[in-house]
């Protein structure tokens, strides 16, 4: 018998959620913070979606957000012509940099020492967080607005996306190495440090490129326009999302769908598989955030798989319930859902 998905939903933005992040695996478990259009980006655990806090002091969307590798640092995009810096333990705003433009991406370097962003205004820019009052480098060339810009080759190179365009840079001498027309406009852009695999969506297409040469590797095509997609820590499989409202699941190997059904409301924005792979979130128009599980079934986070006794063992069916503390069980076996609200 098929498992069904349980998603677990995270309700508490108001508007759209267009981008979300996962922290590396900490101590304390690994975070999730979600970007949102009402201007208040949220901090989660990760494998639960409990939400921890919202980070208050932007006066406009919030097209981008991430966490540092240990989730000591969040760093934030907005329309409000600014990058924030925030301590993501105590919630406080530790920097505010002003640009001329909308800023959609931000991201770290791997020791957390300077912070990459791109936006409207076209520019890559670099700055040093331990020197704040200091002029960031800047990097031109590209010829529309940045939508997403990544650190990528252990932080000595960088890969940027405007409209048609993924360009990579050379961090030293701030250089262009090499560019990669496509031919819509790109939605999306996740860099896979294992492997060095850059993975690109643009249309219906689902293109996977090597980060270090823009060589294309493999690409697929989904039966609608894809916003969002990611690939499994593991590259066992990916996951994508778009404007119909569905997710999609493919084996990486052999492009085989394996899933697919109506996540949410209103169209995908964002997927991200958690950094242990045992999970992928999704962010919507519908400003929910909603988590799956990679294995249905599975014992992991809030969900519980129960095999009942029988006395045949092959009759056994699996059973997923939810924990005593969640908000509400609406279904039992295999069709409930969990609710959690913030």
């Amino acid at each position: 018998m098929a498992m069904r998905q349980t998603p677990l939903t995270c309700s508490g933005h108001t508007r759209p959620v267009v981008d979300l992040a996962f922290s590396g695996i900490t101590p304390y478990g690994y975070f999730l913070i979600s970007a949102c259009k009402d201007g208040k980006p949220m901090l989660r655990q990760g494998d639960t979606g409990d939400w921890i806090g919202t980070f208050l002091g932007h006066k406009g969307a919030v097209w981008g957000a991430t966490l540092n590798k240990d989730a000591t640092k969040a760093a934030t995009a907005a329309a409000d012509f600014s990058a924030k810096v925030w301590d993501a333990v105590s919630g406080d705003e530790l920097l505010t940099l002003a640009h001329k433009h909308i800023v959609k991406s931000v991201d770290f370097t791997q020791d957390s020492d300077y912070l990459l962003t791109g936006g409207q205004d076209k520019l890559l820019r670099i700055y040093d967080l331990s020197k704040p009052e200091a002029e960031p480098q800047v990097i031109s060339g590209h010829t529309s607005g940045i939508k997403k810009a990544l650190w990528s080759s252990d932080d000595k190179q960088i890969l940027s996306a405007d409209d048609k365009t993924v360009r990579l840079w050379d961090r030293n001498t701030m250089t262009e190495v090499k560019a990669l027309n496509v031919a819509m406009s790109v939605s999306s852009m996740e860099y896979v440090p294992e492997g060095q695999i850059l993975v690109i969506t643009y249309g219906k297409t689902i293109a996977f490129h090597s980060a270090e040469t823009l060589e294309q590797i493999k690409s697929f095509e989904a039966p609608a326009t894809i916003n969002s997609a990611s690939l499994h820590p593991q590259k066992e499989c990916l996951v994508a999302g778009g404007e119909d409202f569905k997710l999609y699941k493919y084996d990486y190997n052999t492009g085989e769908e394996l899933e697919s059904y109506k996540g949410h409301f209103g169209p995908i924005h964002c997927v991200r598989f958690s950094p242990d792979g045992e999970l992928y979130a999704s962010g919507s128009e519908d400003g929910t955030l909603r988590l799956w599980q990679t294995t249905v079934g599975k014992t992991y986070g809030l969900w519980k798989c129960v095999i009942p006794e029988e006395e045949n063992a092959e009759a056994a069916k699996a059973k997923t319930t939810l924990p005593a503390t969640a908000e509400e069980e609406i279904g039992k076996a295999l069709n409930c859902q969990l609710q959690i609200c913030c």
